[in-house]
């Protein structure tokens, strides 16, 4: 992670609580994914894996998401997931109700399963 980054330069421009709790988020997946590269993808931060996507990350004007959200995942965290907001493929938390550290592993590791069984 460096100064100059396009990570870095994208963060910047988020709002400063938003901007805390995405790189919250990043040190995260950085922590699950230590041989990742980080990139931009589709305009914001991605985490590939042997130059595979396993998670894309945003701030958008009123929260935080984490993207993809597999039906696998949803199905296994329903209960978990209660009161965050989510569309079909991502997770939204917001800066003050950021996204339980249990549930960010539990979405990264299922993503990989995911990508390990399309092969």
């Amino acid at each position: 992670m460096t100064e100059d980054s396009p990570i870095d330069a994208y963060l910047a421009k988020r709002p400063a609580d938003q901007r805390e709790a995405l790189q919250q988020l990043r040190a995260q997946v950085s922590r699950l994914l230590p041989d990742a590269e980080e990139s931009i993808s589709y305009g914001i931060p991605t985490f590939k894996l042997g130059g595979r996507a396993v998670v894309w990350y945003a701030g958008w004007k009123s929260h935080c998401t984490i993207y993809p959200l597999t039906d696998s995942f949803l199905a296994a965290h329903r209960d978990e997931l209660e009161g965050y907001g989510r569309t079909k493929g991502s997770l939204h938390s917001t800066p003050d109700a950021p996204l339980p550290e249990p549930i960010v592993e539990g979405l990264v590791r299922a993503r990989l399963a995911h990508l390990e069984a399309e092969g």
